[in-house]
């Protein structure tokens, strides 16, 4: 539909894929190396800026392949949840998921006869097959980046900084995807069509007491019962510094716009120039 069309052109401008032509931008053409939605492969080229690319890269594989969690036969189902909290991380979904990546490849690695990995993906109610995927994919990522000449940052995950600096890779990209919690209840409202969701069952956060009040998403699903999936908390400010102001100023008006511009406000002052806006 033509109007599909537009709303991928707009979203690959925002990104800086395209020049002021339509055509692709030297950065679009890099990010072109890369089976990855554009979201992703600008997250992906963000990191090595941010010095994040090991984390990044199993995020992109994992999120990827397909779903590592295993839906609970009737009666374990709370057996599931508690073997899947053991690699929760209160950040969110996205550092969950280097968690479980992280632990599979230390199984594997641990395991001396054949099978074990999938017992052990049994035990935890996982993917055998989407996690030996998402391995597949992270070193297909790792050999276009090294094609391509990218640095790839040495594994740092955990530390405060590091953390850091995932969010802000991954807000290089998906900006786009930006929703907050109306009511303190897990009503998230979408920033870009003031859509209304929930988050996915499969989410480190549901059915806990702690709901983030800004949350960034990998994909939103209508067929999920208005779901967003892969969800991890982020900071307004963190998103005020990152978003690109013309993608800010054309959001339809909200609330939760409001509360952005307030932080823009404070963090750029009025006497900006000119040259330091454009």
């Amino acid at each position: 539909a033509p109007e599909s069309l537009m709303q991928a052109l707009e979203d690959l401008d925002y990104l800086a894929a395209l020049d002021n032509d339509g055509n692709l931008s030297e950065f679009g053409i890099i990010m072109s190396e890369f089976p990855l939605d554009p979201q992703l492969s600008k997250s992906l080229l963000a990191s090595c800026e941010f010095e994040c690319v090991d984390e990044m890269l199993t995020i992109a594989a994992m999120v990827t392949a397909p779903n590592c969690f295993v839906p609970a036969a009737p009666g374990t189902e709370e057996i599931a949840l508690t073997c899947w909290r053991r690699f929760s991380h209160p950040a969110g979904d996205h550092f969950t998921l280097i968690n479980i990546f992280n632990a599979f490849r230390a199984a594997t690695a641990n395991s001396t006869e054949p099978g074990n990995s999938e017992k052990w993906c049994r035990d935890y109610f996982l993917s055998c097959s989407a996690l030996s995927m998402a391995e597949m994919i992270r070193a297909e990522l790792v050999e276009i980046m090294k094609r391509i000449e990218l640095p790839i940052s040495q594994p740092d995950f955990g530390s405060e900084g590091n953390l850091l600096s995932i969010k802000k890779a991954l807000l290089s990209g998906y900006f786009m995807h930006i929703a907050r919690d109306v009511d303190g209840s897990g009503n998230y409202l979408m920033l870009t069509h003031k859509q209304v969701a929930q988050l996915h069952p499969f989410s480190s956060y549901y059915n806990t007491r702690r709901i983030p009040e800004w949350v960034l998403f990998h994909e939103f699903s209508i067929s999920e019962n208005n779901s967003i999936r892969v969800v991890s908390e982020i900071s307004p400010h963190l998103f005020a510094e990152l978003v690109p102001q013309y993608y800010f100023s054309n959001l339809p008006p909200s609330e939760s716009k409001d509360i952005l511009q307030e932080v823009i406000n404070h963090l750029a002052p009025v006497s900006t120039t000119k040259e330091e806006q454009k």
